[in-house]
């Protein structure tokens, strides 16, 4: 998947020439403040890592959005995935980043040290491959993410239905990104004032939802991919729109996002999800923020499958995740950000993964300052 210009979206070697040239550009389309929103942890990532503020003119802020899917799932389905873990005749399965992925007192890892089955598996397909060889188990596939996915997720329910297996189930968080894009916009004195949105997410979703949030909220939405170039021309691309008094869509990721976005996936997805309202955490609940098993699939759905206790606890009073994630601050504004929290510690909702924007400031701290 490749972005406008010929060049690899991931590639993330800075070309300081070119990054200078689109920079000066920036500089001389920016007559006055505005605030602009990069909503995904890959392009937060890109833009800390290689410091690209210190391109940018003083009168233009960035602030880190909310996408983050691990971030954004709710301390509770985290704990949820622990107690199941340790149910008798359980294989657990997930991705070996979500092993360390802490709950209210546990993680996943411990679980497996104490002896519950918990396997590192590439895919739910993988999952559903044991859970044929292994009848006489109950196998659970955890995982989290936005759309791109969640298309698989949907696949394998899909199979497993198909093939009329019993013991396949899936535990998700699977938030949607445009209605968090929508509840950061109306947020009461939102600096927000245009958005880059994520490649890859689009490249399934396509671009509509977005006309529709453009003309709602009077807000540009840049596509991007996640090479410091590109996210300094949908910069560009978004200052020109809010210079112009104008809303829109714009892709800089043209070759891999469609408006209709793809199709086929859209399908599948549909058939075996609904999107509803979520909890995503630091935010509370978000209109149509996430995707739901439908009723037809209930019997693999592992929020209705297993009944286990589960007591979460908050998030720290202290902590300003909820502020971080709607553009209202940033991770140094925060009280207690490097000091009682951090990656090993995390008090909130964006020091739990290290896609998190604390985590990720945490990180490259050294080339900001507050």
């Amino acid at each position: 998947m490749f972005a406008s210009r010929d060049v690899d979206p991931h590639d993330t070697r800075l070309d300081v020439r070119r990054v200078e040239k689109v920079a000066k550009k920036i500089a001389s389309a920016t007559s006055r403040p505005w605030t602009i929103m990069e909503v995904c942890a890959g392009q937060t990532r890109m833009l800390l890592e290689h410091d690209l503020r210190r391109y940018l003119p003083e009168q233009l802020r960035l602030v880190h959005g909310p996408g983050c899917a691990i971030c954004a799932t709710p301390l509770a389905t985290i704990d949820r995935a622990i107690a199941i873990s340790q149910l008798d005749n359980v294989v657990f399965c997930c991705s070996g980043e979500l092993l360390r992925l802490k709950g209210s007192d546990y993680d996943l890892l411990e679980m497996k040290a104490r002896g519950a089955d918990v396997r590192v598996v590439h895919s739910p397909l993988d999952s559903l491959t044991l859970a044929r060889k292994m009848p006489e188990k109950k196998v659970v596939f955890f995982t989290i993410g936005f759309e791109t996915k969640v298309e698989l997720n949907a696949l394998s329910v899909w199979q497993a239905k198909r093939l009329g297996l019993k013991n396949f189930y899936l535990l998700y968080s699977h938030p949607c990104v445009s209605a968090v894009c929508s509840r950061v916009l109306r947020t009461v004195d939102t600096p927000v004032k245009g958005i880059l949105s994520p490649g890859d997410v689009c490249s399934v979703t396509g671009t509509s939802e977005y006309e529709r949030l453009s003309k709602k909220y009077g807000a540009p939405f840049i596509i991007t991919g996640y090479q410091p170039l590109d996210l300094l021309e949908g910069i560009l691309s978004c200052v020109k729109f809010l210079e112009s008094g104008k809303s829109g869509v714009k892709s800089q990721y043209e070759r891999g996002v469609s408006r209709d976005g793809n199709q086929q996936a859209k399908a599948l997805i549909s058939e075996v999800f609904e999107v509803k309202d979520r909890e995503w955490r630091g935010i509370g609940n978000v209109e149509r923020g996430g995707y739901r098993m439908k009723s037809d699939f209930a019997s693999y759905d592992a929020f209705s499958q297993f009944e286990v206790d589960v007591e979460s606890r908050a998030d720290s009073p202290s902590c300003i995740s909820n502020q971080i994630l709607l553009g209202l601050k940033v991770p140094t504004d925060c009280p207690v950000f490097g000091n009682s929290c951090h990656p090993n510690s995390p008090q909130g909702a964006t020091m739990v993964s290290n896609q998190g924007t604390c985590f990720t400031y945490y990180n490259f701290r050294h080339n900001h300052s507050a």
